[in-house]
């Protein structure tokens, strides 16, 4: 009996964390293709005066912030903020971010802004977005 009981606490144990890995590939899953689809380039390519927000949506995700603007008309303004780091050996080789030897640590971060501004019929009017980096 004990030793079924222990089978089934390894089981579940076995199942709990495959689910938490699989939890975190998704979530990072994700992250990656928010990233990939966020970019001054996508907005400029993909983005066209007259599309609906179900159409913004599907490019950009939901917003960070929905507003009205003095007419009553809705804005969305998307606000991303991204930090990148990548340590380089006393090689000269980018090893990744880690603390691997001597060498150099970097940081770079970014942050990306674009409103968009909807008409009466709920159809973008205006287009507008701004990318810093320090």
């Amino acid at each position: 009996m004990n030793k079924d009981k222990g089978l089934l606490l390894a089981l579940s144990c076995l199942l709990v964390s495959s689910c938490a890995q699989n939890a975190a590939w998704h979530s990072q899953q994700i992250e990656q293709q928010e990233k990939q689809n966020f970019s001054i380039g996508v907005v400029q390519k993909d983005i066209k005066k007259g599309m609906t927000g179900g159409q913004v949506a599907e490019v950009l995700g939901s917003p960070n912030i929905v507003s009205t603007d003095e007419n009553g008309n809705e804005v969305w303004i998307y606000d991303k903020f991204h930090t990148e780091g990548v340590a380089s050996g006393s090689n000269g080789i980018t090893l990744g971010l880690s603390n691997i030897g001597a060498g150099a640590a970097r940081k770079s971060q970014s942050t990306i802004t674009i409103v968009i501004k909807y008409d009466a019929q709920s159809k973008v009017r205006d287009i507008a977005y701004h990318k810093s980096s320090f």
